[in-house]
């Protein structure tokens, strides 16, 4: 048979390295798969299968360093779990056998005990029998908050087959971000990880486990993972099985083009992956060890870890291009520049260059304040009818009166810009039935949210000012105190901790202390999320495209605005509904939707007067190399395919979850009620952004924040922020450079290029150090095709005009 697509270009700049204990493994696993009733008489693999597939190899190219006994656990730990696809391949997919394959998956989680003196139901079927024995060969080993951490990860993608087998009964081909959240749970990257931890030794301190860097180097690892197997696996799963979750087609799907072309854009996506991996492995987990006070040991632990990350990605690489499951007859396999060495065929410094540096160099040489005219505006067809809430005069007034009392008027804003930002009207479209102090409530919580997001580029953002911007997300987390709501104001010195201890006493009050720990997290999510935006501004660097998207949802603070939504409802659903994989959905794609409709309004303002690179639009021309138009095209299909995925999870996997959790007629109206105020969430935050001043052509750059009133440093005129200064010396080493941006970054010339024309490298390239002064970094000639003006767009549609 002939392959659908030649095999593109691979990013693999490790080496991949053999573990010298193959051989060992090969037999163990052998004998093992036998006793555990895989291979003959299963019905599903006969001995030549597995010993095909050859998962010692793969297991030896992945954890190269372990020892012999853990190499043959982690073997048995991979043959378990494919064995487990092909089972529930050929028992639930192939039948499309939904309630069968619900029952058997229900089973699983007691296979995997915290307390092995608990002990292990009977076993069924191999799966079952293969797992009770590999939980109990593990987990002694880790703690206790490992094992938790794993089984979740077994359970996600035991589960998450079901997501599979929903869309294959639908024939529905999922949307790219719907698809790559999935395929995380699904694939099993995250739960390879977790092995990656016990191989190498390297078991993640709890205090880091679930921050923001380690999280992200571990969803990297796993979209490299999982797309790069999409490539290899396409023909099996797509052309043999009928298979519809894999990338290839997802973006051969979404773009409307070849499978060629899809399997190229496939793999620049694997390649932005594995170099937003590198980035935060470089930039951002040295400082995070430094901040949590972890130990050499603990240290070394998460070095080590980081390591098997990138041995795992080569190590998976090498056993693609050479194992009997996947399409690799035309895959190269040398000669490496290593010699030949087994173990090292992936090791190609010519991965470094063409595509993949050319995408790098893209993300980091943006020329800020382009002129790109008035924001192009598409069609949004919401089919959600827009309603205000009759109290809306009143939530104007109090709200601009309350901003006022906190001292937020009196710098980057004052009334008539805040008057022109109407961020009452969005909270009245947002809940129209809220009485007239919730709206009120609702309104300043909004206030303050763009307040904070307008302040924190103008305070820290210019002069790379991260550590300020770090102890600011300190005290204001000092503000929401879970105990005593109103001890927060103790606290408050400026006015933005002012407003939030304000707002922070009358909404937690009334809540449980489980609720107000659940409320201030998603405060904390998007504070932690503005400091996300600065490290990237400090680097000059546009965010890959998948972190964007995940990221943006923070930035925005749709997930306190939604718990905002949930206030009134609060107790009356089980809890485990709003974290079901169906509410997530629905709530990620209204979010994502939202987001993207406010970097398609905000264009103009963010690109051509904020020099902003956290746009969606700037996103998707980065990393496709196109225009303006173009990717403002490639922004709307993904929000018309987001919003169709929001009607699609209302109509068909919503009411599978109320019989899944046995809800009453009460339940049901309470889980249409929250349908209903995000569907109100959707209409009022686009009727908003067509209405208001913010955006608006005739309107920039008058309307946009006092930026002047903010000299370098962050600190204001008045001094009442002083508080945040930070003194250069309390910098942690490994932290980013601060002060003030290069001349090559903020002086240009006509067209936007730098002024003096030298080619000089950005300050992130440049030598520093004793005897580097006189450095001269010039950049190759390809930067200044780069920086090139982009083709002026088409007449535009001014951001504005539209009307809901």
């Amino acid at each position: 048979m002939s392959q659908p697509f030649v095999l593109p270009d691979f990013y693999v700049p490790y080496p991949a390295r053999l573990n010298p204990h193959l051989e060992s493994a090969r037999t163990h696993s052998r004998a093992w798969a036998r006793q555990m009733g895989m291979l003959e008489g299963s019905g599903i693999w006969e001995l030549a299968d597995l010993d095909a597939h050859d998962y010692a190899l793969l297991c030896s190219y992945t954890h190269p360093d372990c020892d012999a006994d853990q190499l043959a656990l982690v073997t048995d730990w991979y043959v378990w779990v494919f064995f487990f696809d092909d089972h529930f391949l050929e028992m639930f997919k192939r039948t499309l056998d939904r309630e069968g394959g619900k029952a058997y998956l229900g089973r699983l989680p007691a296979f995997m005990p915290m307390d092995l003196a608990d002990g292990f139901p009977e076993a069924t079927n191999p799966v079952e029998a293969g797992l009770a024995d590999l939980w109990a060969r593990t987990v002694p080993a880790m703690t206790p908050a490992w094992r938790e951490r794993f089984a979740v990860s077994t359970r996600n993608l035991l589960n998450e087959s079901l997501w599979e087998l929903a869309n294959i009964n639908e024939g529905r081909i999922a949307n790219p971000v719907e698809y790559i959240e999935m395929r995380r749970k699904v694939g099993g990257a995250p739960w390879s990880a977790g092995l990656i931890e016990y191989a190498a030794n390297a078991e993640l301190p709890a205090s880091v486990a679930a921050t923001r860097p380690l999280r992200v180097l571990t969803d990297a690892f796993a979209d490299g993972v999982h797309l790069r197997n999409d490539l290899f696996s396409y023909q099996r799963e797509v052309e043999d099985e009928g298979e519809l979750s894999n990338g290839v087609l997802v973006l051969e799907t979404f773009l409307g083009c070849t499978t060629q072309e899809a399997a190229e854009a496939v793999n620049d996506l694997l390649t932005s992956r594995l170099q937003q991996f590198e980035n935060t492995a470089l930039t951002e987990v040295p400082v995070l060890c430094q901040e949590k006070g972890l130990t050499p040991e603990q240290s070394a632990a998460v070095a080590a870890y980081v390591k098997g990350l990138q041995d795992w990605q080569s190590g998976g690489h090498e056993w693609h291009m050479r194992s009997s499951r996947y399409m690799n007859k035309a895959a190269d396999l040398g000669p490496s520049l290593t010699s030949g060495v087994l173990g090292t065929s992936a090791f190609d410094i010519t991965t470094l260059f063409g595509r993949p540096a050319e995408a790098r160099q893209r993300s980091f040489t943006h020329v800020p304040m382009r002129e790109v005219g008035p924001s192009l505006l598409p069609d949004f067809d919401v089919p959600y009818p827009l309603a205000l809430s009759p109290h809306l005069d009143r939530a104007r007034e109090t709200s601009v009166a309350w901003a006022e009392r906190m001292g937020l008027l009196a710098d980057i804003w004052d009334a008539e810009k805040m008057a022109a930002y109407d961020l009452a009207l969005c909270a009245a479209g947002l809940d129209p039935d809220a009485t007239p102090d919730e709206l009120d409530l609702s309104a300043q919580w909004l206030t303050w949210g763009t307040y904070g997001d307008d302040y924190y580029p103008l305070a820290f953002g210019r002069s790379r000012n991260l550590a300020g911007a770090h102890a600011t997300n300190e005290r204001l987390s000092a503000c929401m105190p879970v105990d005593r709501p109103q001890d927060g104001a103790l606290a408050a010195r400026t006015p933005l901790e002012r407003g939030l201890a304000d707002l922070w006493e009358r909404t937690a009050g009334p809540m449980s202390p489980e609720a107000r720990a659940a409320f201030r997290r998603s405060v904390d999510v998007m504070l932690e999320s503005w400091l996300w935006e600065l490290h990237n501004q400090a680097q000059h660097r546009i965010p890959d495209p998948v972190d964007y998207i995940e990221m943006r949802r923070l930035t925005f603070g749709s997930d306190l605005t939604m718990n905002l939504a949930r206030l009134r409802h609060a107790g009356q659903l089980p809890s485990a509904i709003y974290e079901s994989g169906p509410v997530r959905a629905l709530e990620n794609a209204a979010a994502d939707y939202c987001c993207l409709l406010n970097d398609v309004f905000s264009y103009q303002k963010e690109i051509q007067y904020e020099g902003e690179l956290h746009n969606g639009v700037l996103v998707v021309q980065n990393f496709f190399d196109c225009d303006y138009p173009t990717g403002l095209r490639i922004v709307d299909d993904l929000m018309r395919s987001r919003l169709r995925q929001f009607q699609h999870v209302i109509d068909h996997e919503l009411p599978v979850l109320c019989e899944d959790f046995e809800l009453d007629a009460a339940g049901r109206t309470l889980l249409d009620t929250y349908v209903a105020e995000l569907q109100d969430w959707i209409a009022g935050i686009l009727n908003w952004h067509s209405s208001v001043r913010r955006y608006k052509a005739e309107d920039l750059p008058e309307v946009l924040p006092h930026g002047g009133a903010l000299p370098d440093g962050g600190v204001l005129p008045d001094g009442p922020l002083a508080v945040h200064a930070v003194p250069e010396s309390s910098v942690p080493v490994g932290a980013l450079p601060v002060g003030p941006l290069p001349d090559i970054l903020l002086e240009e010339g006509p067209g936007g290029s730098p002024q003096d024309g030298s080619g000089a490298a950005p300050w992130w390239m440049r030598p520093t150090g004793a005897g580097t002064s006189a450095d001269r970094v010039r950049l190759p000639q390809a930067v200044a095709a780069a920086t090139e003006q982009l083709p002026a767009p088409p007449a535009p549609r001014v951001a504005g005009s539209h009307t809901s």
